[in-house]
């Protein structure tokens, strides 16, 4: 496994023009919130009766989806967890507050698709392809290389 400056390194090289990394700045915490959203409402709206028998699972996928996250990013390194863990609690507990005002599922559908779009854009500008059309991993290092950032901005 690639070590998280490896990951960040390579990242980088598609994230270099200002325009791009201020839209992945916007886009990229905002598609995390989400597919949390998503994995929120889309298997207790759809799936339900057929999940009745993964019940304890099925009302939890969030922190299903965050603790497989977490071993990756746990193997990034200690600090690297911590602040991911952190990121994902802001995202379930908005979530579950959003899902008291909306509906969560149109809600985080619009979303979704309106920041990959905003996403699409910014690498139109930059001339390169995702990082994640070379390898899915990079869909879990987006949101740490934002993370990195933003705290080295002073």
């Amino acid at each position: 496994m690639k070590t998280a400056k490896e990951y960040f390194d390579e990242y980088a090289v598609s994230h270099q023009n200002e325009t791009n990394q201020t839209i992945h700045y916007i886009c990229v915490p905002v598609i995390f919130f989400s597919v949390i959203g998503l994995l929120m409402s889309i298997i207790t709206t759809f799936l339900e009766k057929l999940l009745d028998l993964f019940n304890p699972i099925s009302e939890n996928w969030p922190v299903v989806f965050g603790l497989v996250a977490s071993l990756f990013y746990m193997r990034l390194g200690f600090w690297y967890f911590i602040k991911m863990i952190f990121v994902l609690l802001i995202c379930i507990i908005g979530n579950f507050y959003l899902a008291n005002q909306t509906n969560l599922l149109y809600t985080s559908i619009t979303i979704f698709i309106l920041d990959w779009i905003g996403q699409f854009y910014g690498h139109k500008i930059e001339g390169k392809k995702p990082s994640f059309l070379k390898d899915l991993e990079f869909l879990l290092i987006g949101p740490l290389w934002i993370n990195q950032k933003l705290g080295k901005k002073k």
